[in-house]
């Protein structure tokens, strides 16, 4: 088969259904138990992702942000099917993969593909470059060996690397080049969509910009709809078409990329961004820092789970939880004050309030301070 004249036959052109979902999760939760001595009480579970709704649509790239223990890579698990949630279901072109049988739900697997974040930990150190590339073929696919070995041969050139490179194992490689196996590997079964799970968190700043450009062009070449979980805004600014950005298991915001970045509404999206870097200081808006710890998952905070660390909150916060309000086309917030916040505008600074274990800390630090003072002669 030509990879660079991909059989897409049947299959929908991105432009002619943009709008069109490929993929949805509806109400989606994962809540993991933990477990607790035989003595001990009981402990509450941990809450990693909480009633999400979210539709994925053919042809887009959908980026998912947040901080690190925000709930975006569970959610994009479940989304694959490759953890079962708790609660909500999974619908792939209209059909609930909860209800598939085995056989059809192996089906559904071909197309739904995933680049893992640990290029090294991914690739299994025992098997050959040729044999990784090759197994989702030899699953999927009823071609001889020969057909298997040129169709790897060619997705090796597809992502930079020499058809050579087949007989080597992965240790062999560097980081960059262990990620493109592994996008090769995720190439091979000829996927609708693919999750990239921070595939370049891993790999050098002077790497991540190759990685990136080739996901771009590899999405063009196959229409290919992608999921792209990243903690920076930064890497996704120039391939994402929308955003949805995560806190504590719930989607905060979802918006547009350009619309997102020149006017974020949400107080935890304007703190993500006052953390990307600009390339002058005069560039940099005025806007309000992200202080104190992010609450446990497993003792979420009532009402607006981000009011422990939010600049404006208020009593309402701690009391209700926000809806998801739909703000304009194409564009959601859940914030029970964003038109104020937004009407306030940037002139001000507003800094939050620091967090205990912060308090604590600089006390102590006071302490100690004072007492080297008094033991000085």
């Amino acid at each position: 088969m030509n990879l660079s004249k991909p059989d897409i036959t049947g299959r929908d052109s991105p432009d002619s259904n943009a709008q069109k979902p490929i993929l949805e999760g509806i109400g989606l939760s994962k809540h993991f138990a933990v477990e607790s001595g035989l003595l001990q009480p009981k402990k509450p579970p941990v809450q990693a992702v909480n009633e999400v709704n979210l539709s994925v649509r053919k042809g887009e790239t959908l980026a998912l942000v947040g901080e690190s223990g925000s709930g975006k890579s569970t959610l994009g698990r479940l989304l694959l099917n490759l953890l079962q949630p708790t609660a909500g279901d999974v619908i792939y072109e209209g059909r609930n993969l909860a209800n598939l049988t085995p056989e059809k739900l192996r089906q559904v697997r071909r197309d739904l593909q995933i680049i893992f974040q640990d290029p090294f930990a991914s690739l299994n150190p025992r098997m050959t470059v040729e044999s990784i590339v090759g197994e989702p073929i030899w699953l999927h696919s009823k071609v001889s060996r020969s057909d298997r070995q040129a169709k790897v041969a060619e997705l090796l050139r597809t992502v930079g690397l020499a058809p050579e490179h087949g007989g080597r194992h992965p240790h062999e490689f560097s980081g960059g080049q262990r990620q493109r196996i592994g996008i090769a590997r995720a190439l091979a079964s000829e996927p609708r969509l693919i999750l990239g799970d921070e595939p370049v968190s891993a790999l050098d700043v002077s790497v991540q910009a190759q990685v990136v450009n080739l996901l771009e062009d590899l999405k063009h070449q196959f229409g290919l709809t992608l999921v792209i979980v990243a903690h920076g805004l930064a890497v996704i600014r120039h391939m994402s078409d929308r955003v949805a950005v995560m806190y504590l298991g719930e989607i905060v915001e979802l918006a547009p990329v350009d619309a997102l970045f020149e006017n974020p509404l949400h107080p935890y999206t304007q703190a993500l961004m006052a953390a990307v870097p600009v390339s002058h200081p005069d560039l940099r808006q005025p806007r309000p820092l992200l202080g104190g710890d992010m609450p446990s998952p497993s003792r979420p905070p009532s009402g607006c789970r981000f009011h422990t660390r939010c600049p404006h909150a208020r009593a309402l916060c701690k009391e209700a939880a926000p809806v998801m309000e739909t703000v304009e086309a194409e564009r959601q917030v859940a914030c029970h004050f964003w038109r104020e916040i937004a009407n306030a505008g940037s002139a001000t600074l507003i800094l939050p309030t620091p967090s205990a274990a912060y308090t604590q800390r600089l006390n102590l630090f006071k302490h100690h301070q004072s007492l080297a003072v008094e033991s000085q002669p």
